[in-house]
């Protein structure tokens, strides 16, 4: 896998999207406007008499779509601020219990380890202990408030090498600020949104006001999609960049690329025995849908044809397949569910270092990773 490459192709697409969503923005301002004029025009051609557009109309129109986008973006965010440990335990997950399980020690050693690896504090480490399917999430506004969560499904399947894998992909989101950038999109997709809820509104009024709701409405509604279309497309951006730095950072496409594969193979197991919404229990909360290591949904739910194609640029996540290709550089098959049988390992010492019993140790990889 050429990390380095992808993660150059992932920011710089990213940008790219950031752009196109400013754009997107502005272009729905002036459709508004725009729509506003035509309806205008419609009515004066109705009445008998010439009339002329009111004082201030474009100022006016400008003015209210902005304070709708802007104001939603603003309420939407600040609800969104309760923070990644309030976010987790809303969803069932519990603190670490290290001295209890062998499997929660494993996991805390490979976080301390990335995290000294990696130069960044360490996030509080949670665990959603009802969720067999093999699933992670970070979250967090800042360094204080970051929160790393990890199914008990991980836990059971995942090697150390794996789980070294799936911790640094969640570790790099919480060092590149991916939380913070996916709630402030999902704040201006909601002020959006808020334009076709008012267009909705003065069309209930009947009358003229239908005519001017209906305009607004149909900008809304177009730029409402346009968001939501480029929202998914940052995070899948940001999903490449999050999987070529775990490999930078392990140097191995064994570890993320088994994680994959696994998920590929509990997913082909669920849906031959049809126990596809258990692995979705605890999952399926919106607010942590997008911040997942892999989406509930299975591949190819949307079927064919155009919906499907519209379907997937809705896509939080790529697809599995895609992601394996890329960490491999070809397709891989899925990998079977074995219980991970690795010797206990000790807490972490006065040194700051574990000592794990099986798999490879960071400790060696610290001087590649001084920089990011």
């Amino acid at each position: 896998m050429r990390f380095w490459d992808q993660q150059h192709d992932a920011r710089s697409e990213t940008r790219r999207l950031l752009l196109a969503f400013a754009v997107a923005t502005v272009l729905l301002v002036l459709a508004v406007h725009a729509s506003l004029v035509l309806a205008w025009w419609l009515m004066a051609l109705l009445l008998p008499v010439r009339l002329p557009f009111p004082a201030g109309f474009l100022v006016a129109n400008v003015g209210v779509s902005l304070l709708l986008v802007l104001g939603g973006w603003w309420v939407e965010t600040s609800n969104l601020r309760d923070g990644g440990v309030k976010l987790a335990k809303r969803i069932g997950a519990r603190e670490l219990r290290p001295s209890l399980s062998h499997a929660e020690q494993r996991l805390a050693n490979v976080v301390d380890e990335l995290c000294l690896a990696a130069q960044m504090p360490r996030p509080q480490i949670m665990v959603l202990p009802r969720v067999d399917a093999i699933n992670a999430f970070a979250a967090g506004w800042d360094e204080q408030d970051a929160v790393l969560a990890v199914t008990q499904g991980a836990l059971d399947h995942l090697t150390r090498e794996e789980m070294q894998g799936m911790v640094a992909h969640e570790l790099s989101h919480l060092h590149e600020g991916d939380t913070r950038l996916k709630m402030r999109l999902a704040g201006m997709v909601f002020g959006l949104e808020l334009v076709y809820n008012f267009g909705d509104e003065m069309r209930e009024s009947g009358g003229l006001a239908w005519w001017f709701g209906s305009a607004i409405m149909l900008a809304g509604l177009a730029g409402w999609l346009t968001g939501q279309i480029l929202k998914a497309a940052v995070s899948r951006q940001r999903e490449y960049l999050a999987d070529a730095r775990a490999v930078q950072w392990t140097r191995s496409q064994n570890g993320l690329g088994g994680v994959l594969r696994k998920v590929m193979g509990q997913r082909q197991a669920a849906e031959r025995t049809g126990q596809q919404e258990s692995r979705r229990s605890g999952l399926a909360h919106p607010s942590v849908q997008h911040m997942l290591l892999v989406d509930v949904e299975t591949n190819g739910r949307w079927g064919e044809g155009l919906a499907a194609r519209l379907a997937g640029r809705l896509d939080s996540h790529p697809t599995l397949e895609d992601r394996v290709r890329r960490v491999y550089g070809r397709s891989m098959a899925p990998l079977p569910l074995t219980p991970v049988n690795e010797p206990p390992e000790r807490a972490h010492g006065a040194s700051g270092t574990a000592a794990p019993a099986s798999g490879p140790s960071l400790a060696s990889l610290v001087d590649p990773f001084a920089r990011l």
